[in-house]
């Protein structure tokens, strides 16, 4: 019988009992990770609905997506659907690090009261962290209808402002294009000097606004062929 009191008894014991807690946690991750990546996914479409005005409180989100969102679209750089579907899954962050060349823009195609929108998805930096939203726009690709905005984060009261609908709803009519650039943009606050193009920034939150105006312009320039085709 084995010496209880022994370092190899000691050693033994540890050695089982991290194999065990390690067995139960990887148990435990896998058996939770459907459950997360459906969080996730939920989570994404509420975003993508706020970005169209669309208030999922109480409903079932998933159901209120597909009523709304009718084509998750790829497009490459040059402006180009080169597929149908697939767009839900691509992530943004990941898309801006490739070569231009390379790059898989998503694009939403929507209907809201009949009328079709657009919902382009925006990644960029704030002050603390990463920020991200959505931006949706009417058909003619170049007034907003409506956005979403988020943080990791920012501090409450200052860059945090950005998720809140004050701050949001400032853009609501706000024009995109001008002279075939991006011209949306967050001025520093009380310093609008095209209300066209411009909504103020938040007052203390001088690097998050930046951030959101960085983020603006380097995203939705990834789709000028798309925004200006035809025009």
């Amino acid at each position: 019988m084995m010496n209880t009191n022994s370092n190899s008894y000691t050693i033994i014991y540890a050695s089982v009992m991290v194999v065990i807690v390690a067995f139960v946690l990887a148990f435990t991750s896998a058996s939770l990770r459907d459950t997360q990546n459906k969080n996730v996914e939920l989570d994404k479409m509420k975003q993508i609905l706020h970005a169209l005005n669309v208030d999922t409180k109480g409903q079932d989100a998933e159901k209120v997506y597909k009523e709304y969102v009718k084509a998750d679209q790829i497009l490459n750089a040059a402006g180009e659907v080169v597929a149908q579907e697939g767009g839900f899954k691509i992530d943004m962050k990941a898309e801006l690090a490739k070569p231009l060349e390379k790059r898989q823009l998503p694009l939403y195609v929507c209907q809201v009261n009949g009328q079709t929108k657009y919902v382009l998805p925006l990644y960029g930096a704030g002050l603390w962290g990463p920020i991200w939203g959505y931006v949706g726009l009417n058909d003619d690709k170049d007034s907003v209808f409506g956005v979403y905005f988020s943080h990791q984060g920012e501090t409450p009261g200052l860059g945090a402002e950005i998720s809140t609908s004050a701050f949001q709803a400032q853009f609501a009519g706000k024009k995109v294009m001008k002279d075939g650039a991006v011209a949306l943009a967050v001025e520093k606050n009380g310093k609008v000097t095209e209300p066209d193009y411009q909504v103020d920034g938040i007052s203390g939150g001088t690097i998050t606004s930046k951030g959101v105006d960085a983020m603006l312009k380097v995203c939705l320039s990834q789709y000028d062929k798309f925004l200006t085709a035809n025009k």
